[in-house]
C-alpha cells in the first residue's frame, strides 16, 4: 500500500514532465509505475462499488423466532449432542420438521456454534480387492484392538466383528491374550448366533497372527468361511473395522482411566455395544440405527420420514427450490470399492 503523501508527489511530478512535453506513459515509467495505476489514483471514485443491493428478502428467509427455536431445540438436552445431520433424522422420527440440515449448518455458524470438537478429522481409505454385500451376513470385518488394564504396559483385547452392510456388532469378547483359538471361538460364536450357512460368508480382517493363524484358518475352513486380509503394513485396508473403533475410542464417555479388571472392561462394552447396535443413527445408513438396517425395519422407518419431509413441503412449497431430501440408504456395501474412473478416483 503507497501512503498518500507520495501518491500526491508522484502525481505531482508526472504532471510536471507532462507538461514540459513528455509522454504520460514515460513519465510513470521513469516512476517505475504503471500508466493504470495513475489513471486510478487520479479517478478514486472509479473504484466504488455501483453494483445494486437487493431491494427485498427472500420469500422463504427465517424469522428471528424461527432461527430462535431452531437453535433452542439444537441447544436442548435431547438434541445438544447431535449434530444436525443427525437431528433432522430424530425430528422427523418425531413427525417435526423445523429445517434443512443445511439451513441448521448456516445458523449454528451465524452463532459461531459449529466448531470441531475433535482435534482428529475423518481419514480416507485405500483398498486393493472388493467383496460387495447386498444384505446383512454376506461380508463380515473385523479386528482387535487394546484397552488399558490396571498396570501400565498391561493391556486387555477387545475382539470385535462387525458385519458391514449393517454395520451391527455381531459379536465380541474380550481377553487377556491374543490367540488363534480364541479368535476362532469367536468366529464359531458369531455365525452361531447369526445362523450362518457355509459358503455364505466372507470374513475380512489385518495381517495379525491371530487372524492368520493355523487354528484359526482350519476353524474358517470347518464353517465354510472364505478369509480375506488387508495387505501387510496396511490398515487402511480394514477401513470398517478402523472406524468402528475410532467411534469406540472418541465417545464422550469413554473411560479416561484404566480399566481395573476385565470384568469392568467386558461390563463397559457390553452398554457401548447396546447402544451402537440400538441407539446410535449412523451416518451411512440414512441416520437408523445398524440394529434397525440389520433386521430390515429401516424401510419402514425412511418411508416415514419421506412422508414427513413431503407434508412440510406441502405444507410450506415455499421453503423449497426443488424436490425434498431423498430419505434412502444404499442397498448394497463394498468393502475395498475399486475405482473404475477418473472421477471415482477423485472422489475416493
Amino acid at each position: 500500500m503507497i501512503p498518500a503523501e507520495e501518491k500526491e508527489r508522484a502525481l505531482v511530478l508526472i504532471d510536471e514532465a507532462c507538461s514540459a512535453g513528455a509522454m504520460l506513459s514515460k513519465a510513470c515509467e521513469t516512476l517505475g509505475l504503471a500508466t493504470r495505476t495513475v489513471q486510478r489514483w487520479r479517478k478514486p471514485e472509479a473504484l466504488d462499488d455501483k453494483r445494486k443491493e437487493a431491494s427485498h428478502s427472500p420469500k422463504n428467509k427465517l424469522t428471528k423466532m424461527e432461527k430462535k427455536i431452531i437453535i433452542d431445540t439444537l441447544n436442548s438436552r435431547e438434541y445438544r449432542d447431535m449434530t444436525p445431520h443427525q437431528a433432522v433424522a430424530a425430528l422427523a422420527d418425531k413427525g417435526t420438521y423445523l429445517a434443512s440440515e443445511a439451513t441448521m449448518y448456516r445458523i449454528l455458524k451465524e452463532e459461531g456454534q459449529n466448531a470441531h470438537r475433535l482435534d482428529s478429522r475423518p481419514r480416507k481409505h485405500k483398498a486393493p480387492e472388493e467383496f460387495v454385500a447386498k444384505g446383512p451376513n454376506q461380508v463380515w470385518s473385523w479386528d482387535i484392538t487394546y484397552l488399558p488394564g490396571p498396570v501400565k504396559g498391561v493391556f486387555f483385547y477387545l475382539y470385535m466383528v462387525m458385519d458391514i452392510y449393517s454395520r451391527k456388532i455381531v459379536v465380541w469378547q474380550i481377553h487377556d491374550r491374543e490367540c488363534p483359538s480364541l479368535a476362532g471361538d469367536l468366529i464359531r460364536e458369531g455365525c452361531r448366533l447369526e445362523g450362518v450357512s457355509r459358503n455364505q460368508l466372507v470374513l475380512h480382517s489385518d495381517n495379525g497372527s491371530p487372524m492368520k493363524g493355523a487354528t484359526m484358518l482350519a476353524t474358517l475352513q470347518a464353517l465354510g468361511v472364505m478369509p480375506s486380509f488387508s495387505r501387510p503394513r496396511v490398515s487402511d485396508d480394514n477401513p470398517f473395522s478402523e472406524s468402528l473403533f475410532r467411534t469406540f475410542k472418541y465417545c464422550p464417555w469413554y473411560p479416561q482411566k484404566p480399566f481395573q479388571s476385565i470384568y469392568e472392561a467386558r461390563k463397559w462394552v457390553e452398554e457401548f455395544v447396546y447402544w451402537y447396535n440400538n441407539k446410535h443413527m449412523h451416518s451411512n445408513l440414512a441416520l437408523v440405527t445398524p440394529n434397525a438396517r440389520h433386521t430390515g425395519a429401516d424401510k419402514a422407518i425412511l418411508a416415514n420420514r419421506q412422508a414427513v419431509y413431503e407434508k412440510a413441503k406441502k405444507a410450506n412449497p415455499e421453503r423449497w427450490s426443488g424436490k425434498t431430501r431423498k430419505w434412502s440408504a444404499s442397498k448394497e456395501v463394498a468393502l475395498n470399492k475399486k475405482c473404475t474412473s477418473k472421477t471415482e478416483k477423485k472422489a475416493a
